[in-house]
Parts: structure tokens; C-alpha cells; sequence
């Protein structure tokens, strides 16, 4: 038999990468046609393709032109135009061939299908597949079947088996290996369908015809977008990745990654393979201000089953099944991304303190109603219970929006969020005619007394601007959140100080923005962690937001320009930029990202307009709301200055 040979991979970058995703999973195909992670059948499922995080014994699938050197890159690359299909183009002495990426839509088994097409001469292609289970360390059992006269190969380690269907491979000791011609207007595809190991084979698809239904079925839901405006490409591309990482149960991953570093070596490399209250609640919010309240209802249901209707249950984040066990713990056996050790899976933040959290699910509940989600009255419960959770555990310090692994502190970011959680509730209930004016009374008292505490004590009148935590003198980029949720209007002289002081001291010199600084002046490490970090992406687009908030439209404009600009070439974002090394750092594609792309997209777009949104229609027998801040827009506040 042939031993499956490939050459040392090249050096590529995260951006090198798009990605392909069926909304419960997904995986990363590189520009060179290599299939270097994937984690079937769930995004937090041990992955069968781990050699972006190591090396090719890890595990892969290339699919390419047959070369002896090195794999050859694409000459193009594009997704198809409104939906999550990949493709990649090759031109060669001999013809050109064009491969399709996709994972078929549905509940069905989880399916890679790699369509192969000639478009003009003939293109000798290989597919190398390693399937590597348990995250590289797992050597499978090869057997081969025939169901109608159609050879079959599975790879089996319990409780796994993945199926490869399409061109005949043979098999090594280091995988499976298939070589063949393709002509002009010829197709051929290959498949690799998952499936639990005691289940017999799973039923074989039509490739096009998985590719017709699945396409239409994006289609129809980029079809739903509501945005019209400059920015159409990057917004919808945007709201694609999003989509992708809405799971059918309703959780929404933060990322379907582990361990791409946000420093380059070091060793700030999480897994974001799981459900952020904060992180879905505001992929909720945006999808839901783009006509999207599907995702919107599907999250609340699983919000509903992680916690019921009460806030016993609450944490930060869950599995995508609503698991609370989140256990970290590090690989040992992979080298990680670039020698950036540890590789970890499981997440020990999940057990944190972060007070901010009931204030983005109560957001996300007013801007899914405000779309046009009905109400009700188990979220109602759920929404009155994260409120006494506030009530009770506001003041107490806490690890923060950043997650941070030293000690607590009263981060004025989670003050303010507690604000928003009692507004945002106090917004809903006064829709509701079982509220009672005494009920009101309570929350808005409560309301008021966060907001003093935090005026007073978050507040350095002598720099003018507001801190990282009480008492500190740091900045932190979620203070450019206060006037997004209203909680100071944006022409507040402390706004627009905070907004100055950071820009003056947490901006990089392409004018994109830290989340805080990682070192105190003497040099030490102030969250508990080693090396330092690139520039925030979502931070850079809040400064963005920001200052057109404040009427600086023509700043906030170049920043966005500048920001979509580090897209790579599919319109994709990973969590932060590396301002040194100009390239793309941290876990990919990143919700965090995208989310504020859309938002700041939306608030230039009305601020072009010159108008601002409608105010919200008062259901009938509600309550009048109190006016407070700026306009909303499905949750989120707008200003133009």
C-alpha cells in the first residue's frame, strides 16, 4: 500500500483560514485546501483534526492538486455568495480545478462534503485524510464495507466512527490516500460523515443535492436580513459567522476554537467552544436589530432550560447542552499553535464572578421583544429572578468582563451592567399590566442607587475620566460601553473624558484599542497572567461607536474603515489584532468580533442618514416607559452626535 506522504506544512497564518460550519459544528480549511481542525459532532466535541494546534500527525484532510513539494495555496478563494460555502480555485500547468466546502444544514449526522470540479483541462488531485480522534491522540481502525455496490471506508474509535465516502482511498499506517484525474465539467465528492459507533453506517446523501438544499436554506436567511446600507458585504458576512455559531438547541458558541493564541508563544490561549451568557446574549441583540428573531427564541428556550425560572443555576457560561461542568484542563501532547503552550480544553472561568452578566441577557430579552419575539411569562420569571440576583450580589467585587485570573475587584464595567439589568428589567415589566406601581417603585430605586455609587466612586474627577474599578486610576476599553446602554448620555463631559483617555492611552498606533493595560509601571503582569496581548477588535469598533456618538463621524468612520481592513480575505475576524506582527491573534472567527462589526456598521449608517430611529411603540395596556439616555434601537442606544 502507498504511505501517505505530506511535506512539513508552510507557516500559516490564523487569517489563512476560513471556516465551514452546519450551525452545530464546524471546522477550518486552509488556504491550501487543509482541513486542519474539526470537532464532530458538536463545536465542544474532542476534535478528529487537531494539527492546527501541532503538527500533521494531529490529524488533517487535504484536498488538492497532487504536488511533491509543499501543498500549493489557492489562487482564489471565495465564499458563495449567502451562504457558508467555501470554495477554493487552482490553476495548474495541466487545467483548473475549483473544491467546494460545506456542511450540509439539519439535524441530521454531521457531514463534511468536499465537492470537486474540473473547470478546464485535467488536474491530477490527492485527498490525504488522518483522522486523529481525542485531539490528535487516537489512531483509528479502518474497515472497509460495500452497501449497492459502493465501497465504503469507516474509521473507528469508540464511541466514533467517521465515514469517507467518494473516491476510492487506500489505506496506511498514517491514514487514508486517494490520487485521481479530474476532467472538464467533471464532479466528484468526497464525504466524511460522523456517526456514534454503535449505530450501523449512515445513509448515503446526494452530495448536490445536500449542496442545493443547504444553499437555498442560507439564502433564505440572508434573504431576512433588514440592513440596507454601505456596508452590506462585511454586515452580512458578519451575520453569516454569527448564524454558524447558533446552535439547533439555541446555545451560541463564542467561538469553534480552543487555544489560538492572543499572544504569539505565550500562553493566553482559552476555549471559546461554549455559551457565554454575555457572549450569546449579545449575538442575540444584533441579530435580532438585523430581522433575526428566530436565533433569538431558540436562545431563550435554552436560556429557560439552563436556568429554569429562577437564578440558582446561573454562571457565566454552560455547554452547549446546558452542561455546568466546564472542567479545565491542558493538553499536554500538542505543542499548540505556533509553540503557544498550554493547549487547554474546558474553561475554569466558568466558575467565576462576573456581575455583568444578567444586565447583557436582560438586553438581549428587550431587543428579541422589541424584534418581535412574544412575550412570556416563564422569561418574565426568569428576567424578575436575575433581577434579585443583581439586588442581592451587585455591590461585591468581582473577576470582570475580562475574565481576569487575579483578584476580584469592583470593576465599574460590572457596576454599570448591573444598572442595565435592573433598566432593561424595569423597561420590560412596565410592558406587562401585572406589574404594579410598587414593583416599579423598588427596581427603580434600586436602579438609581447603582448609578450614584458608581458616579461617585468609578469616577476620577481630577483626569476626568472613569476607572478600570473603584479607588484604581487604570483604564479599562468596557468604559466605552457607558454611553452605548445609556447609562450617561454621550455628551456627559465624563463620557466624553473617558472616551479622550482612552483613546489617548490605550490606543495602539494604527489607533485600535487594549482592553487594559496588562502591566502596572513596574512591569508586572496585573491580571494573573504571563506576556502581553494584541488590540481588542470589539474595543476598537466600541471606540468606533463612540465616537460617533460624540459627533467625531469622520474619526469614527476611518477607524471602521481601518478595522475592516484587517478582515482577511473572507471577510473573517479572529478575536484580536497583534499590532507588532500585523496579523490576526486569539480564537477563529470570533463572535466578539463580528457582533460589533454589525453594531457599528448599523450606528454609521443611521448617523449618515442624519436621522435617528423611531421610538419604540408602547404595547397596548403597558405602562409608560421612562425616558432616560438616548434612543433605542432593539436594546442597544444610538446617537449621532
Amino acid at each position: 500500500m502507498p504511505t501517505l506522504v505530506l511535506p512539513g506544512r508552510p507557516r500559516s497564518l490564523i487569517e489563512d483560514h476560513g471556516f465551514i460550519g452546519s450551525t452545530a459544528t464546524g471546522a477550518l480549511v486552509r488556504n491550501d485546501g487543509t482541513i486542519d481542525w474539526a470537532c464532530l459532532p458538536r463545536f465542544d466535541s474532542s476534535a478528529v483534526f487537531a494539527s492546527l494546534l501541532g503538527a500533521e500527525e494531529h490529524g488533517f484532510w487535504r484536498l488538492g492538486p497532487t504536488v511533491t513539494g509543499v501543498p500549493a495555496v489557492a489562487d482564489r478563494r471565495r465564499y458563495r455568495d449567502g451562504t457558508m460555502s467555501l470554495e477554493h480555485e487552482w490553476d495548474t500547468p495541466t487545467g483548473s480545478v475549483r473544491v467546494t466546502d460545506f456542511m450540509p444544514l439539519g439535524t441530521r449526522a454531521p457531514q463534511i462534503i468536499r465537492s470537486v470540479e474540473g473547470l478546464s483541462g485535467t488536474v491530477a488531485m490527492t485527498s490525504a485524510l488522518r483522522a486523529r480522534p481525542g485531539y490528535g491522540v487516537d489512531t483509528p481502525l479502518f474497515t472497509r464495507t460495500e452497501r449497492g455496490g459502493t465501497a465504503r471506508l469507516c474509521a473507528t474509535v469508540h464511541p466514533d466512527s467517521y465515514w469517507l465516502d467518494g473516491e476510492f482511498h487506500t489505506v496506511a499506517a498514517s491514514g487514508a490516500r486517494a490520487d485521481f484525474t479530474i476532467g472538464a465539467g467533471e464532479r466528484i465528492a468526497l464525504t466524511l460523515t460522523w456517526s456514534p459507533s454503535s449505530h450501523p453506517a449512515p445513509d448515503l446523501r446526494s452530495p448536490q443535492s445536500e449542496l442545493a438544499r443547504t444553499e437555498a436554506a442560507w439564502r433564505d436567511w440572508t434573504s431576512r436580513c433588514t440592513y440596507q446600507g454601505p456596508y452590506q458585504e462585511a454586515v452580512v458576512r458578519s451575520a453569516l459567522v454569527l448564524k454558524s455559531l447558533c446552535h439547533p438547541g439555541g446555545g451560541i458558541v463564542a467561538a469553534p476554537t480552543t487555544s489560538l493564541p492572543e499572544d504569539i508563544g505565550g500562553e493566553r490561549n482559552w476555549d471559546y467552544r461554549y455559551v457565554w451568557l454575555r457572549d450569546s446574549a449579545l449575538t442575540v441583540t444584533t441579530l435580532a436589530r438585523l430581522g433575526h428573531t428566530e436565533e433569538a427564541g431558540a436562545w431563550r428556550d435554552w436560556l429557560l432550560g439552563a436556568l429554569g425560572r429562577g437564578a440558582r443555576r446561573l454562571q457565566i457560561m454552560y455547554g452547549l447542552g446546558g452542561e455546568q461542568e466546564l472542567n479545565e484542563r491542558e493538553l499536554d501532547h500538542l505543542p499548540g499553535y505556533e509553540n503557544s503552550r498550554p493547549v487547554r480544553v474546558g474553561n475554569g472561568a466558568a466558575d467565576q464572578l462576573q456581575l455583568d452578566v444578567p444586565g447583557e441577557v436582560a438586553d438581549a430579552l428587550l431587543a428579541a421583544e422589541d424584534a418581535g419575539l412574544h412575550p412570556s411569562r416563564d422569561a418574565d420569571a426568569m428576567l424578575r429572578a436575575l433581577a434579585r440576583w443583581t439586588e442581592d450580589r451587585w455591590a461585591e467585587p468581582d473577576e470582570g468582563i475580562w475574565e481576569v485570573r487575579g483578584p476580584r475587584r469592583h470593576f465599574v464595567h460590572s457596576k454599570v451592567m448591573a444598572w442595565a439589568a435592573i433598566d432593561r428589567t424595569i423597561t420590560l415589566l412596565r410592558r406587562r399590566a401585572s406589574t404594579t406601581a410598587d414593583e416599579l417603585a423598588h427596581w427603580e430605586q434600586l436602579r438609581d442607587r447603582i448609578h450614584a455609587d458608581v458616579c461617585e466612586k468609578g469616577y476620577d474627577p481630577e483626569r476626568n475620566t472613569f476607572t478600570q474599578y473603584y479607588g484604581g486610576k487604570e483604564l479599562d476599553a468596557s468604559l466605552l460601553l457607558i454611553p452605548q446602554v445609556g447609562f450617561l448620555p454621550p455628551d456627559d463631559k465624563r463620557v466624553i473624558g473617558t472616551i479622550e483617555a482612552i483613546q489617548r492611552e490605550l490606543s495602539t498606533e494604527d489607533g485600535f484599542v487594549l482592553r487594559y493595560p496588562t502591566h502596572d509601571e513596574s512591569g508586572n503582569n496585573v491580571d494573573g497572567l504571563s506576556g502581553h496581548e494584541g488590540a481588542f477588535l470589539a474595543c476598537s469598533f466600541w471606540l468606533a461607536d463612540d465616537l460617533a456618538m460624540i459627533g467625531r463621524l469622520q474619526e469614527a468612520r476611518e477607524l471602521f474603515d481601518r478595522l475592516l481592513a484587517l478582515r482577511n480575505d473572507l471577510g473573517l475576524l479572529a478575536e484580536e489584532w497583534d499590532p507588532r506582527l500585523k496579523r490576526q491573534v486569539g480564537n477563529f472567527p470570533q463572535a466578539f468580533s463580528h457582533v460589533p462589526l454589525i453594531d457599528t456598521a448599523l450606528r454609521l449608517t443611521a448617523c449618515g442618514a442624519a436621522h435617528l430611529p423611531a421610538q419604540r411603540a408602547q404595547p397596548a395596556g403597558a405602562l409608560p416607559e421612562r425616558q432616560q439616555g438616548t434612543l433605542t434601537v432593539a436594546g442597544v442606544r444610538q446617537g449621532c452626535g
